[in-house]
């Protein structure tokens, strides 16, 4: 008897569009139109930032750092293009026409003339650059960037002991997956403004209190002088650049609306003119002006600085919401308006690509990935209930319009209605991998234990893959480590060596593997190349800490910032008063690592159905004639099934990374907090790391995040959430995200049945106080089919890790590893 296979929403409309050939984007609405346009385009580099940029700087040395970057901002301002899109509603790009990416030459201009000319046949994320445009970049801005650059000053001050763990000693500054800096692809760790007060003052506001500042320091301190008068007058210049700029694009509406015969367009462009020479000098007046002023920040944003994901656009459900109330309740806009609005924002992101020119910097983010996130829900600054109109609208806009862009994210509270809880399943069942899901009952006890009033807790936005941000009272910018500890585990078993680097020694020697004589002895081993692992992390932090303020400056964020302006300290500087720095270090291949242990000491030391020697000799061959070895070892207990067998271990790992930050961090100044959140990097990790106990073959992904080893979670998703909660050590505080990803059939969702088995497996998620939670709902035949036909499921979207991506961009590795991730019949 057949059975009736059921699709997702986004299954269906693939399948729509390869009977009816359709190559297009399918949807009636102008930026539909617009990304029609962009979407078969492969993404160029730009490069008038790091020109512009670089000229500047040429100009300003000897200068304070921050008043440097700000020239540098009001020299791009004053001469970058300006564009207006074709049919577009908002306006404000800082690259070329179609999907385009920007120049950061002081992160890595050092490198530019070695890898231009592979940007555009590299695997992962290529870009088409012009002959000119790659004269220009070897040219006009490599040259003055060599030994200048962050890349290069913070290599020369790292120990030999942690450079052999960092970096591959016969190809500059290229990481070697094992304990992997991130701070020389990135100037910031993923970051939200206070997008309030420019809906509140404007630019206008912002420079005028601080030329009155200005005006009141004492002429004769050392300290007034020196620092002071800096951060004020980088202010000032940066809030005069960002009006310029805007006034540029109202310009040049102006002028296209003179030359445009069509009357609509003609009255659109009159309107943006209006708009761009009002905002964001000036704090809005409506709905429109509001979405073009926040824009217009955000976009600028990307101009002065690469942080990590991008910045995102915090709670706009919240502090849109007062435009949208009071231009609905006037009668002058409606709510299709608005979301014609936000889906005009939503193209115009897709088509600013997070350009990394280094090796590492893209195999962490692959697919073209950025993902500046949309917060909604959650609670009120008061604690109560914050959803509203403008939440259910940011849903809808999911729904009708998939895009990867932005990355719709919802917090969930014990006080959620359920109406949105409803619209939240209806969202995920779509099968696009929206929203991503956070737990206030989570978030906001550790937001607290940090030092956190309850009003800023209550109002964090989520800023990253499963990040977190308390705008006006986080300070802490510097990225931080990715720490392979299935290399740790590998090092036990080879005595400080990795396959991948030969007879080099990379770890400590903690005695030969076929020798230990208990499964203690060889769990303290592991545990004793985790904490050197974690050592040489906080060894890399540190001199990232020291270092980073050299080269780094944020005129716009700081003055986005009132514990910056209050302190008239730059954002980068490694201290300011009054905030609370939140870091972290991360995990990699959590449950490879839990599940070989496990395997070991079920099948070598309890069973005794294999010595260690023979399990080394298997691993050595990569289960190459070993397959009933390896059978025994996949069918070892693992991480993800709610078993106390493996899960004590997740536990003790948990807390052992924990004791040595809470004894540790203090040195650094810095809650230096265990993550489980990868982004793609698991797939990278992986690469380096030979076959491991648990039955994975050689070079293959890592586990990701909090999630069990792919293919080993075989007693439904809620034994994923049970081993998810018994291995957190609740007592302590020294932890932040667990990224969890969760793969649903569509027919185990179908209905109003399925949304409410969907609306009840997330709120025992949320009882369960675990901290993120995303879901895809596709059957697993799509993607091997969208593998082998690219051509007809271009527009097919899946969740990697934080965000969402076209499965087609993805590099093979990565797609195997989706296809591989269990799916779930029931929840």
């Amino acid at each position: 008897m057949s059975i009736e296979k059921i699709l997702s929403p986004q299954e269906e409309r693939l399948q729509d569009e390869i009977k009816n050939n359709v190559k297009t984007f399918r949807n009636r609405s102008r930026a539909a139109d617009i990304l029609n346009t962009v979407r078969n385009a492969k993404p160029q580099i730009d490069v008038e930032r790091g020109l512009f940029f670089t000229q500047s700087f040429k100009e300003t040395e000897g200068q304070a750092l921050n008043l440097r970057w700000a020239k540098a901002l009001y020299h791009y301002a004053a001469n970058a293009t300006v564009y207006i899109d074709d049919n577009q509603l908002l306006v404000g790009r800082s690259g070329k026409e179609g999907r385009y990416g920007i120049l950061y030459p002081e992160l890595d201009g050092n490198i530019y003339s070695e890898v231009i000319e592979r940007m555009p046949t590299r695997e992962n994320s290529p870009f088409a650059v012009s002959e000119e445009d790659a004269r220009i970049i070897t040219e006009e801005i490599a040259p003055y960037w060599v030994g200048k650059t962050f890349h290069e000053n913070f290599e020369k001050s790292l120990t030999k002991e942690t450079e052999k763990l960092t970096y591959n000693p016969d190809k500059e500054l290229t990481s070697r997956y094992i304990v992997n800096e991130t701070a020389s692809f990135r100037s910031s760790l993923q970051w939200v403004h206070d997008y309030e007060i420019v809906l509140e003052k404007g630019f206008k506001g912002i420079k005028e209190e601080a030329e009155e500042r200005l005006k009141a320091l004492d002429e004769y301190s050392p300290l007034d002088y020196t620092e002071k008068k800096p951060f004020l007058e980088a202010t000032i210049i940066t809030c005069d650049a960002i009006i310029l700029w805007a006034n540029r694009h109202g310009e040049l509406a102006a002028q296209l609306a003179e030359q445009e015969e069509n009357s609509v367009r003609k009255k659109e462009l009159e309107t943006l003119a209006e708009i761009c020479h009002y905002v964001p000098e000036n704090p809005p007046r409506t709905f429109y002006e509001a979405m073009q002023a926040q824009w217009f920040t955000q976009m600028f944003s990307r101009v002065e600085q690469k942080t990590g994901t991008i910045i995102s656009n915090g709670r706009m459900d919240q502090y849109l919401y007062p435009f949208y109330k009071q231009d609905i309740e006037a009668g002058r806009i409606t709510e299709d308006q608005v979301q014609e609005l936000f889906e005009c924002m939503w193209v115009a992101m897709a088509q600013f690509i997070d350009l990394y020119l280094s090796e590492t910097g893209g195999a962490f983010n692959e697919g073209y990935a950025h993902w500046e996130a949309v917060t909604i829900g959650g609670q009120t600054k008061e604690g109560y209930d914050a959803t509203n109109e403008l939440s259910y609208i940011l849903l809808k806009s999911k729904r009708e319009f998939p895009l990867n862009y932005p990355d719709l994210a919802a917090r969930i509270h014990m006080g959620s209605p359920k109406r949105y809880l409803y619209e939240v399943a209806e969202t995920i069942k779509a099968g696009e991998g929206f929203p991503k899901l956070l737990n206030d009952e989570d978030v906001v006890p550790l937001l607290l234990s940090k030092g956190a009033t309850f009003e800023e807790a209550y109002d964090y936005s989520v800023s990253g893959c499963a990040e977190c941000r308390m705008p006006n009272r986080d300070t802490y910018t510097s990225p931080n480590a990715y720490i392979n500890f299935a290399a740790a585990l590998e090092m036990v078993i080879y005595n400080g060596k990795m396959a991948k680097y030969g007879d080099e020694v990379l770890g400590l020697e903690t005695g030969k593997f076929e020798e230990y004589k208990s499964f203690e002895e060889l769990l303290q081993a592991f545990l004793k190349q985790q904490r050197h692992f974690i050592k040489h992390a906080f060894i890399q932090q540190r001199e990232i800490i020291r270092l980073r303020a050299q080269h780094f400056a944020s005129p716009l964020g700081s003055a986005l910032h009132q514990l910056c302006r209050n302190t008239y300290t730059d954002i980068h500087q490694p201290k300011i008063e009054g905030g609370i720095d939140l870091g972290y270090f991360e995990y990699m291949g959590y449950a490879t690592v839990i599940d070989s242990l496990a395997a070991i000491k079920r099948v070598v030391f309890e069973e005794k159905r294999l010595t260690l020697a023979q399990l080394k000799e298997a691993l050595e061959h990569n289960f190459e004639g070993y397959e009933t070895i390896r059978q025994l070892l996949l069918n070892a207990p693992a991480y993800g099934n709610d078993d106390p067998y493996t899960d004590w271990i997740g536990k003790l790992l948990d807390r052992e990374a924990q004791e040595f930050t809470q004894k540790y961090g203090d040195e650094l100044g810095v809650h230096m907090d265990l993550r489980l959140v990868p982004f793609t990097s698991h797939v990278p990790f992986g690469k380096v790391v030979s076959a491991t106990p648990n039955g994975r073959f050689a070079y293959t992904p890592l586990s990701d995040g909090s999630s069990a080893s792919q293919g080993a979670d075989i007693n439904g998703p809620t034994a994923i959430l049970l081993s998810n909660y018994v291995t957190k050590n609740f007592n302590m505080n020294g932890h932040a995200g667990r990224l969890l990803n969760i793969k649903l059939s569509p027919s185990c969702v179908k209905g109003e049945e399925g949304t409410e088995k969907l609306i009840q497996f997330i709120e025992a998620w949320r009882d369960l106080k675990l901290w993120h939670i995303q879901f895809n709902v596709l059957n697993t035949d799509t993607l091997k089919e969208a593998q082998k036909s690219p051509e007809n499921y271009r527009n097919l979207l899946v969740r990697i890790a934080g965000y969402s991506a076209y499965f087609t961009e993805l590099t093979k590795d990565l797609q195997d590893d989706i296809i591989s991730r269990t799916q779930h019949e029931a929840v």
